[in-house]
This record gives structure tokens, C-alpha cells and sequence, in this order.
């Protein structure tokens, strides 16, 4: 396992790196590692991200979670820049609840590289479980021009 810290516009983040694939990205104040050539070059599209220079992101990534966390995740990636979905417009494409898709974009383990701040709640922003929550939630969809939507 390797790690790197780097700090961001919506706070101080460590990036996980097992088996040559991030596994976790969270936002922490934790004592982090040197890297390696795949966390810094997450570190430089995170960067190229916040510059307005990058709307997604090409690492290779492993969920580790449920089966359902794991389908989640990958409809989740499918969420273009700038653009917002619903827990419930998940749920009718997995069959699953929306609160079960709640649950699974609250315990994605990648956030932001894994875009779950673009899935609100039908007359709500709904929840983020990363940085300052709710607010770093909205954070994230200004820099991206979607909290037109919302706000």
C-alpha cells in the first residue's frame, strides 16, 4: 500500500494506491507517503482538474465494497462533468432502492475521482460524506457549473 497527501481547494486529501490501482481517496489530515508515479500522476490530474484544465479523470481504480457499491461506482463514472443525476434515476437503471443507492454513493471509496457529489436527491442536494460534506458537495458542483441547478 502507498499513499500521498495533496492539498486541494476543498481541503487536504490522501490518495491510496494498492496493486498498481487507487483504492482510496479521503479527505484526511493523516501522515501520508512519498507517492508513487500512478498517485502523482493522480495528483496532476486532480490539479489539471481544479485549473478547469480536466473535466475527468484517466487512472485505473479498484472499488472495494459490495457488489452494489461496486455497480454504483461504475454508473457513477458514467456522470459527465458539469452534470447532475438523481439516487432515483440510479435506482431505476440498477433496480436497487434509492436508499440503497444512497448508501452505496456514501460509501464510495474513490470520491471525486468517482464523481458521486454529482448524484442529488430527488428535491435535495443529498448527502456527501467527504471533506466538509454537504458543503464541499457543493464546492465541487460550482467548479463544475452545475450548481445552477441546485443553488
Amino acid at each position: 500500500m502507498t499513499t500521498l497527501a495533496l492539498s486541494t481547494p476543498v481541503g487536504r486529501m490522501v490518495l491510496t494506491e494498492e496493486g498498481d490501482a487507487i483504492t482510496r481517496v479521503k479527505w484526511s489530515e493523516e501522515a501520508a507517503g512519498e507517492g508513487s508515479p500512478l498517485l502523482r500522476e493522480a495528483e496532476r490530474q486532480i490539479g489539471a482538474y481544479f485549473a478547469g484544465e480536466r473535466e475527468d479523470f484517466e487512472l485505473p481504480l479498484r472499488v472495494e465494497g459490495s457488489a452494489v457499491v461496486k455497480l454504483v461506482c461504475s454508473e457513477m463514472r458514467k456522470i459527465p462533468f458539469g452534470e447532475t443525476t438523481t439516487y432515483g434515476a440510479i435506482s431505476k437503471k440498477l433496480g436497487f432502492s434509492a436508499q440503497s443507492i444512497g448508501g452505496a454513493c456514501g460509501a464510495n471509496p474513490i470520491p471525486l475521482i468517482i464523481p458521486c457529489h454529482r448524484v442529488l436527491g430527488a428535491s435535495s442536494l443529498g448527502g456527501f460524506s467527504g471533506g466538509m460534506g454537504i458543503e464541499t458537495k457543493v464546492a465541487l458542483l460550482r467548479h463544475e457549473g452545475a450548481a445552477g441547478l441546485l443553488i
